[in-house]
């Protein structure tokens, strides 16, 4: 890596990391932290010097974190700055990732090597997979959520989201945001909306500067008013079992449960299996 691009990724991790950090920062209400709160607030959440005097640090040095100044949290501060936060597994996992990734260290999804491809690839033996677990719909997902790899159950599942005229390579975020048949297909279209999206930007904050990313965030928020909403509020999720409803053009309403697999050696592909449920389930968090 040359000089000059290690340095714009430094400068571009360090940036995320703080756009984190100020965005559960802005969720985070005074009641929550057992603080006063005022009519007269400007800006939602905490203040920066009400955030540090709770973590244990200077204003100062933590304004210079969220601007994404190079300064070094230590892990004390770190755990301080989540605690005060409330932050979840999955966030606290997050923000571990972005503060290393800050300070130069290499992490699993974001390796200091040649810029990964426009394309996203799997291995074939990954690829034989769906096949072999007809007539249960699958499907591999990438880390921009492209749809990878796909058996014919999940196509007929799912016709508008795999068969597109438009694009050789079907992206769920793509069909799910901009798709106006994506909102009858899924019963629960804004919670399946908004863990997608959680999930899309959970990566993204992985791959600082990353074009495919950048790109495909930029359409989606031009697109829909609602991920151009939900982006800055930087939710975090990962792949889960779960269960989701679905409208079948032939079969009518459908309940399904979904496992999720993630791929060895490339952590950021997810193979997808379905299954038919009985009964009804409230909807879960992760429903795609």
């Amino acid at each position: 890596m040359s000089a000059e691009r290690k340095d714009a990724v430094a400068v571009a991790r360090r940036r995320e990391l703080g756009a984190f950090l100020r965005a559960r920062r802005e969720r985070t209400g005074p009641a929550e932290v057992g603080l006063p709160g005022s009519a007269r607030r400007r800006t939602p959440g905490l203040r920066r010097e009400e955030l540090a005097v709770l973590a244990g640090v200077s204003t100062t040095w933590y304004a210079y974190l969220e601007q994404g100044r190079d300064v070094r949290p230590s892990d004390q501060v770190l755990a301080a700055i989540a605690d005060t936060l409330r932050l979840t597994g999955e966030e606290r996992a997050h923000l571990r990732t972005l503060a290393d990734g800050a300070a130069g260290q290499r992490y699993a999804v974001t390796r200091e090597g040649p810029l990964p491809s426009a394309v996203e690839t799997v291995a074939p033996e990954v690829a034989a997979v769906p096949a072999l677990v007809a007539p249960a719909p699958a499907y591999v997902t990438g880390a921009t959520t492209d749809v990878l790899v796909w058996n014919e159950p999940a196509a007929e599942l799912f016709p508008g989201l795999i068969h597109r005229p438009d694009t050789d390579r079907p992206n769920l975020a793509r069909w799910v945001f901009l798709d106006p048949e994506a909102r009858q297909v899924l019963v629960d279209w804004e919670t399946v909306a908004q863990s997608v999206l959680a999930r899309l930007r959970t990566n993204a904050g992985r791959h600082p500067g990353d074009e495919r990313f950048t790109r495909l965030a930029a359409e989606l928020r031009a697109g829909s008013a609602a991920a151009d909403a939900w982006w800055p509020r930087y939710d975090i999720a990962t792949h889960r079992t779960g269960s989701k409803r679905v409208r079948h053009p032939s079969r009518g309403e459908l309940i399904l449960g979904h496992a999720a697999f993630t791929v060895a050696g490339a952590p950021e592909q997810v193979l997808v299996v379905y299954s038919l449920h009985g009964d009804v389930p409230a909807p879960g968090p992760e429903l795609l």
